[in-house]
């Protein structure tokens, strides 16, 4: 009998993701370990292995897919010497309940799977397109175009080149499964003179799908701003002593070992949440959580958003030590690599905008935490010192607290003790 292959869980939390894309066609042989398909969750694109032996015998669910359901269906492998036909006979008994459709598109009155887009996403190696689906009995409706205001269901090629070509995809038919525009619809809108020329067409506006990973962020972003009762509080550092500590630590390190602010930074801050721990908590509806452990979380930006990557009992770590870790999970994350258990456990986030010249800003919570502290760029400001007007390179910190949880009194000593940290370096040394 052929082996189902099902959509997996790939977080304690996951429910739903898009199957990205297909690493194997139909018919291809698979062994144990291959990677056949990567989905997209709510945080990263992650490779799916296969644990049987066989061929692939049919795909049921397209690349590109969202919102296909854990544990749903999602192809079938033929082991050694079964009958092709068995693939048919295994997917009757499925059921129509079993192949999830597209989200953003309407349900087909037959039920068969949709063929994989016309290209896979960018940088992603060619494969093979999917046979034409089967012959029905009556002729299928002439595909219209979209009416305006309308989501418009297009592949990720064909809305590279309309946008290129100053298309816009509302008005093209599209011939791709259920009405989706392909490739061919694009070079045949090309071939009929449909590429507008005027000033209006080329300033016309972009629309740009939501990914999975900015829909969860802005779900997220909303949800901190709405449900946690934020408080700012705000100091000055000179870093001064930091920067020349930085300076000796990477003075016989290779480039790719040397040691950034932002390690030093995390590093502060984590000795900071170790000396006043009441920072270090969270809101747990009817109780304060208060974290024995300190699990920086770092955020690092990317194209779809910002993500969050823990370096875990930071306290408890070596400034050089920390600096790898952080340079691993910030390319495991622009990788799109990152493991659930590599960005899900924080109990405090740092977020440092110094490299782009901003000087302050305040950071929203990232719940459950119930604290973030805003990093801004050490800049050459005028200082005092014994009543002398001196210039010295100062940074701007910003702790963003969850109300609830923190009070004034007690960020505003958290900030005096990473201030100290800052200022007299040689104390995270000791």
């Amino acid at each position: 009998m052929p082996t189902l292959i099902r959509m997996p869980a790939l977080s304690p939390t996951m429910t739903e993701g898009t199957l990205a894309r297909w690493l194997k066609n139909e018919g291809d042989g698979v062994e144990p370990g291959d990677v056949i398909a990567e989905i997209e969750t709510d945080k990263a694109t992650m490779e799916v292995e296969a644990v049987d032996e066989g061929t692939l015998g049919k795909i049921l669910v397209a690349d590109g897919t969202e919102g296909v359901a854990v544990n749903s269906v999602i192809a079938v492998l033929v082991g050694e010497g079964e009958d092709p036909q068995s693939v048919e006979a295994a997917t009757a008994e499925l059921g129509d309940t079993a192949v999830p459709e597209p989200r953003s598109v309407p349900q087909p009155s037959a039920a068969k799977p949709a063929p994989p887009e016309d290209e896979p996403p960018a940088e992603a190696p060619a494969q093979a397109p999917a046979p034409p689906p089967a012959a029905v009995s009556e002729p299928a409706a002439p595909a219209q175009p979209s009416p305006p205001g309308s989501r418009v269901s297009a592949s990720p090629l064909a809305r590279r080149m309309a946008a290129q070509a100053g298309l816009e995809l509302a008005s093209i038919r599209g011939s791709g499964p259920h009405g989706r525009i392909v490739k061919a619809d694009i070079d045949r809108a090309l071939q009929m003179g449909g590429a507008p020329t005027t000033d209006e067409a080329e300033a016309a506006p972009e629309r740009i799908e939501l990914t999975n990973v900015r829909k969860v962020i802005a779900t997220r972003l909303l949800e901190a701003k709405q449900t946690i009762p934020h408080f700012y509080l705000e100091t000055d550092a000179e870093a001064g002593a930091l920067l020349d500590l930085r300076r000796r630590i990477n003075a016989d390190l290779e480039r790719e070992q040397r040691v950034t602010v932002n390690d030093l930074v995390v590093k502060a801050t984590a000795m900071a949440l170790r000396r006043v721990p009441e920072v270090n908590s969270a809101w747990g509806g009817d109780h304060i959580v208060r974290h024995r452990a300190v699990h920086v979380a770092v955020a690092v930006a990317v194209d779809d958003g910002l993500f969050t990557p823990v370096v875990r009992n930071t306290d408890r770590k070596g400034i050089r030590e920390i600096a790898r870790e952080i340079r691993s999970l910030v390319q495991k994350t622009r990788a799109g690599k990152l493991m659930p258990e590599e960005y899900q456990g924080g109990t405090f986030s740092v977020s440092n905008l110094g490299m782009y010249g901003i000087g302050a800003f305040a950071a929203v919570i990232n719940p459950p935490q119930g604290g973030i502290l805003a990093v801004g760029a050490a800049a050459e400001r005028p200082v005092v010192r014994d009543g002398v007007v001196t210039a010295a390179p100062v940074m701007t910190l910003t702790l963003s607290g969850d109300h609830r949880v923190i009070d004034g009194a007690v960020g505003a000593r958290w900030l005096a003790e990473l201030r100290k940290l800052i200022e007299h370096p040689a104390l995270m040394l000791a």
